[in-house]
Parts: C-alpha cells; structure tokens; sequence
C-alpha cells in the first residue's frame, strides 16, 4: 500500500518540480534583461526623428541618449541596497512594475524633459534589475550551471539591443508610425514579465542570512537542485552588511576588481554600438545601419560562445586574453590612417564579437565574489561605476568625434580596454564549479 504523499515529499519538491522553476526564474530574468536591451538600443533607431520634431539641441540629444545610463547609475546601488536589506523578492516586482509604468508614459512625450525624465526612470528599472536579478540567479542557480545560466540574460540582453535595432529600423523605414510606438513598444513585454514574477520565491541565501533558518531550509529543500547547494545555504553567515563594507580590507580588491573591470569593458561598446551608424560612416561605411546591426548580431554570438564554455573553459580564460585582442583590434583601427574601409569594419565586428564576451563575465563575476549580505550592494556598485563609464562615453563620444577626430577617439577606446585587460590579469579570480560560499572568498584575505 502506498503512502499518502506529505509535504516533503510530494510533487513541489521532486526534481522536475525543481528544474520547471529553475526554467521558469531563468526566463523571467532573460525577459527582463531582454528588455534592458531593447530600451537601450530602441531610442538610437528614432534619435534623428525625435530631434527634429522636438527641436533638440546637441545637449538634449546628448543628456536623452545618456539619460538610461544616469538612470541605472542611480538605481542599481539603490536597488542592491534595498534587496540586501528587505529581500530579493520584492525589489524584483517592484523594478518591473516601474518598466510598465515608465513604458508607457513613452506614448504621451511632448517635451525634450519629459522624455528625459521617463527614460531616466526606466534606468533606475533596469539599474535594480541587475543588482537583484543577478544575485537572485546566483543563490538559485547549481554551482555547475550558475555561469551558464547567468550568461544567457547577457544573450538576452544583446539580443534585445539587436532586435530594437531591426524592429525600430523595420518601423521607421517602411510604416510612418510615430516615434513614441516606437519607443513605447516595451510596454507590452513589461507587462508579461510583470505577470510572469508573480509568485517567485525568497532566496533562502538571503533568508538565512538574515536570521531565517526555518524559512530558508524549506525554500532550499524545495527549490534548490543540488544537494550541495543546500548544505551550502547552511554555511552563510548571519551578517548585517554594510556599504562600507565594499571598501573594507576584506572586499577591497572584490570591489576594484567587478568595477573596473566592467567599465573598461562597457564604454567601448556602448559609445560605439550607441552611435554605430554615425561612428562606421565617418569611416566611409555608407551602410551604417546595416553596420550597427551587425555589431550588435556579432555582440551576441560572442557571448552565446562564451555561455557555452564559461562553465566548461573557466572564468579567467574568457576574461584576459579578450581584452588584450580588444586592444589590438581598436589600435590598428586607431593608428591605421589610410586603412580600407573593409579593414575597418571587419575590425569593428571582431571587436563587438571579443568584447561582448568577456563583457559576459560583468554580469557573473560580481553575483559571485562578494557574500550574500552585501552580495546585492556590491553588484550594484560595480553597474553604477560601469555606468559613469558608459554614460560619460555615449555623451562624450559625439563631441570627441567632432573636435578629435575618429582616429583619436578609437584610441581613447584602445586605451580604456587595455587598463581592463591589465587589472583583469592581476585580480580576476577563477570561480568555475565552486559554491557562493568558495567563490565569496576569492576576495576575503
């Protein structure tokens, strides 16, 4: 005679139960970082046509285009802050409902300011995006498949900028359909993914860390695949954290490290890839649309490679070597007067494909070195000091263009990626296969 099923071994804590939720988590962070994408990439397809019909200046176009950018730099320390102190859970409900709400106001822009202001707020979304979102995956995620995992929302993410390029160019070229659809497109995945999360779990890192071992036992016993993952829930330390604990003797060099090393990967590529038609133009690449395309489709088959083997090759390998070639490619670019135009291009794509690589490991480093008290506080810091990087870059980079030339301003980038490739072969640690708890420690001697 068979038992009758309790609550500890019935359906919601069998294997497949696991996996679906794991699948489940693992398309609603895909989702959202899809959608950091594609409003990123969405405004450079309608940037000419909103500045006239709104009568732009060069420092609103500028301070528009660079307006996400602020946005995620005010919001990702924010965000992170708040997850480690009241949980992942709510921070990430609360960040899509600001997508919906910011989304949508998109449809109802008259003024240079309010265009600015929404796109701000959709920054300060996509900013608690990465801070909770990340670190949620890592404390969900088989220390086996945790790279891999958390490398597909960076597919998602170039995929999302690839597609705003394709549907905004496909929009705008053969329908006279209005700017603000265009831009407010977003609003219909915002409100899927805002459905989607309803119900997730706490972390039962974070609950344990906060005292709650009770309620993060029965969330790992539930949730978590691997029974190593949930002896290691165990071994968190019940500790309050601090935002000066990311300076602190300890996490130093943690803190250094995942900043640095993720502002020197994303500036290149976001003033580049940002203005991608106007950059290969002043190169004599006529089609420069069809360039920043192909930027954009070469950005994402790097980091698909790159989740393929990041759990099989090992962090570092993806990391260092990349940048150095990075260096190479942008330096002929940029000490090349004469090069032919096809040099030039095929040196941009290389590039996108490279740096979209090593750009994979931004977004898993950080979630995996700092400790679970500070673990949303840290990955939050690491995107706000990328982003001053990215903000400054894509604001600046019109300017440069002008009054320095390409030349010079492809240097700029040659040298930014080559001071990433040297801190990465001195600090980046190799977390392949450890536990949250192993990797923590990478840092904390």
């Amino acid at each position: 005679m068979k038992n009758t099923p309790t609550a500890t071994d019935d359906d919601s804590t069998t294997t497949t139960f696991k996996r679906r939720f794991l699948i489940r988590l693992t398309a609603v962070l895909i989702g959202g970082m899809f959608l950091d994408g594609y409003i990123l990439g969405i405004i450079g397809t309608v940037i000419s046509t909103i500045s006239t019909e709104l009568s732009f200046t060069p420092l609103w176009e500028g301070l528009i285009v660079a307006s996400t950018l602020i946005g995620i730099l005010v919001g990702a320390p924010i965000g992170g802050w708040l997850g480690d102190k009241f949980g992942r859970k709510p921070l990430f409900m609360i960040d899509m409902g600001i997508f919906v709400l910011a989304s949508a106001l998109q449809f109802f822009i008259q003024e240079p300011w309010q265009l600015f202001a929404v796109r701000l707020l959709m920054g300060i979304a996509i900013g608690v995006e990465y801070s909770v979102g990340w670190p949620l995956m890592s404390e969900f995620a088989p220390a086996r498949l945790r790279g891999r995992l958390m490398g597909l929302t960076l597919v998602a993410f170039y995929a999302g900028f690839m597609t705003a390029f394709i549907v905004g160019y496909a929009l705008t070229t053969t329908t006279t359909i209005d700017w603000r659809i265009v831009l407010g497109s977003s609003t219909v995945l915002a409100v899927i993914l805002f459905i989607a999360r309803i119900g997730l779990p706490e972390s039962p890192r974070w609950l344990w860390s906060k005292g709650r071992h009770e309620e993060a036992h029965r969330l790992a016993h539930r949730y978590l695949l691997d029974f190593a993952d949930m002896s290691d829930v165990e071994h968190e330390h019940e500790r309050k954290g601090k935002f000066t604990d990311l300076f602190s003797r300890r996490y130093w060099r943690a803190t250094l490290f995942t900043s640095m090393f993720w502002l020197c990967a994303v500036t290149p590529y976001f003033a580049i890839a940002t203005f991608a038609e106007s950059v290969l133009e002043s190169y004599g690449l006529s089609q420069g649309l069809g360039g920043g395309v192909g930027l954009s489709a070469l950005a994402t088959a790097g980091v698909i490679l790159t989740v393929i083997l990041v759990d099989r090759a090992g962090r570092r390998v993806l990391t260092v070597p990349p940048q150095y070639l990075c260096f190479v490619l942008l330096a002929i670019i940029g000490l090349w007067a004469g090069a032919p135009a096809w040099v030039v291009l095929v040196c941009f794509l290389a590039f996108s494909f490279f740096n979209a690589g090593y750009n994979t490991l931004t977004g898993i480093y950080p979630a995996e070195v700092f400790p679970t008290e500070i673990r949303g506080v840290g990955t939050g810091f690491a995107t706000a000091v990328s982003r001053i990087g990215a903000g400054a870059g894509t604001f600046l980079l019109p300017y440069s263009m002008v009054n320095y030339g390409p030349q010079t301003t492809i240097l700029m980038a040659a040298g930014l990626t080559l001071l990433g490739a040297i801190l990465s072969h001195w600090l980046a640690p190799e977390t392949k296969g450890k536990t949250l708890t192993e990797t923590a420690a990478s840092f904390s001697h």
